[in-house]
């Protein structure tokens, strides 16, 4: 991808409106993450964390899907839609963590994957961008982690099949925090690029 199309991606929305449906949702899934947590560690409840969970997938497909069909596609949600997913995935691998569900390992690579992006943000801000154009294996890899997380969530349980959920939900896992590291890498590569070419854009 060019620069220029690297502009226009970042630049293209259909309304500058908050209030708009795929907004409120991207809003709603939000507000799911405490809960999330508060029924992960505070009432112990399984059972729900992992609806908490369902719930916020169903939003996350909605919002995007909506935004499209309705044409509003808006650049508070273009925002709004990868931190949503940048804090779930934060809450839900601190959150098993702490119930050892999950080394802290596993923990300390993804965030470090995060960390090392956050380091483009205050180039991109001064250049009026709040982020790089999402990449497919980027939505591929969020998509993985954040539908194997309640897998493995599911057959920490007591019951039949609990092991084939475990299993695939740490088969996922892997592949995801490969696809992970790998989409930032690729993100890492074209923020410097664009950084670095918008910087001798504006030198002339």
């Amino acid at each position: 991808m060019t620069d220029a199309q690297a502009q226009a991606e970042s630049q293209s929305y259909d309304t500058t409106r908050i209030l708009t449906i795929p907004n409120i949702l991207s809003f709603i899934r939000l507000a799911g993450i405490p809960i999330f947590l508060w029924c992960l560690l505070g009432l112990r409840s399984d059972v729900i964390a992992i609806l908490v969970l369902v719930l916020s997938g169903v939003t996350d497909f909605l919002d995007g899907y909506l935004a499209r069909i309705w044409k509003q596609v808006s650049r508070l949600g273009q925002v709004l839609d990868p931190i949503a997913d940048r804090l779930y995935i934060l809450a839900i691998i601190v959150g098993l963590a702490v119930r050892e569900v999950l080394p802290w390992e596993l923990v300390i690579v993804l965030i470090a994957r995060d960390l090392m992006l956050a380091t483009l943000i205050p180039a991109l801000r001064a250049r009026g961008y709040a982020s790089l154009p999402v990449h497919f294996l980027g939505k591929i890899a969020t998509f993985c982690l954040l539908y194997a997380f309640p897998l493995i969530l599911l057959g920490n349980q007591v019951f039949p099949g609990a092991l084939f959920f475990s299993t695939l939900g740490w088969a996922v896992v892997l592949w995801g925090t490969f696809f992970y590291w790998w989409s930032g890498i690729l993100y890492m590569f074209q923020g410097v690029s664009f950084i670095r070419r918008t910087s001798l854009a504006k030198a002339d």
